[in-house]
């Protein structure tokens, strides 16, 4: 291909939706602008612009009897939907997952409304252009003043409606979200129904993987205080975590040892602090009794 490759690796994979034939091995590349699945006796290429859906782990029946970790990628073709089942390691398969959703769906136009609520309240913002980027367990939205970044770990929900937009209805997704414990609903229109879904796609494969990492974890009353008196430590510098929540200072270093081990504390240079497993589960407690 011409334009410059952003990924290439060497995969088994099968691009026919029916067939019942065992996958092939060849090489996968990837580029801003399509996918090539590159075998010895066949190649199949897929524009970007042609895909509609990205699957990570799900395999269509008629392949699931060949595949295992997967990227399974939906597409046109010549007015019919075909899918593509791409298969490696754990690790290729995360990497390119990744990859993929970010050539998909990074620099796209969207127009956003933020906040369209703060803590409850209808706000007066007005829909503003901006390009979207992906991070890490969030979204970034780069406007003209200002850009804005929603963490996956402070979100509570999020839902497709339809909103009004300069007159007209739009498909939009709507993400409720607790930034810094208070309480924001973040709206988002794209330019098609197409990148609206994959990036609905994005949000709830990203969101999944973030709940499935808490599906475990059980903590007990007193290391929740202990989380939420960490959450709030920014705003009380100097003041010992011990007072805040009256407990023995030898008691909170124990909790904070727990918590630490389950991945929801971690130490800084400047005290404990929340990692986002840690800030998914305060967010849920301050939305629980915020309500």
């Amino acid at each position: 291909m011409s334009e410059s490759v952003i990924a290439d690796f060497v995969a088994k994979f099968n691009s026919e939706k029916t067939a019942r034939a065992e996958p092939t091995t060849g090489r996968v590349l990837l580029s801003q602008k399509r996918l090539v699945l590159a075998a010895e006796e066949a190649k199949t290429t897929i524009p970007l612009s042609k895909v509609f859906d990205v699957a990570v782990g799900h395999v269509p029946p008629d392949l699931g009897d060949f595949f295992d970790s997967t990227v399974t990628v939906a597409f046109e073709k010549d007015d019919r939907r075909l899918v593509a089942a791409i298969e490696s390691d754990d690790g290729k398969i995360e990497k390119f997952s990744t990859v993929l959703f970010k050539a998909l769906l990074n620099g796209t136009d969207t127009t956003v409304k933020h906040p369209a609520e703060l803590g409850g309240r209808v706000t007066d913002a007005e829909y503003s252009p901006a390009k979207l980027a992906l991070k890490p367990k969030g979204v970034r939205f780069n406007r003209s003043s200002d850009s804005f970044t929603i963490s996956l770990s402070a979100v509570t929900e999020f839902s497709r409606e339809t909103r009004e937009i300069a007159g007209s209805k739009r498909a939009t997704i709507v993400v409720r979200h607790m930034p810094d414990g208070q309480a924001m609903t973040t709206v988002a229109a794209l330019p098609s129904p197409r990148k609206l879904s994959l990036l609905g796609r994005y949000l709830r494969l990203e969101y999944s993987d973030l709940m499935g990492e808490l599906k475990d974890i059980d903590i007990s009353d007193a290391e929740k205080e202990i989380l939420i008196a960490v959450y709030s430590a920014g705003d009380m510098a100097g003041v010992s975590l011990a007072n805040v929540v009256d407990r023995d200072a030898s008691e909170v270093t124990m909790l904070l040892n727990d918590l630490e081990s389950q991945e929801l504390v971690t130490t800084t240079g400047d005290g404990p602090a929340l990692t986002s497993k840690g800030r998914v589960i305060v967010n849920r407690h301050l939305d629980d009794v915020n309500q």
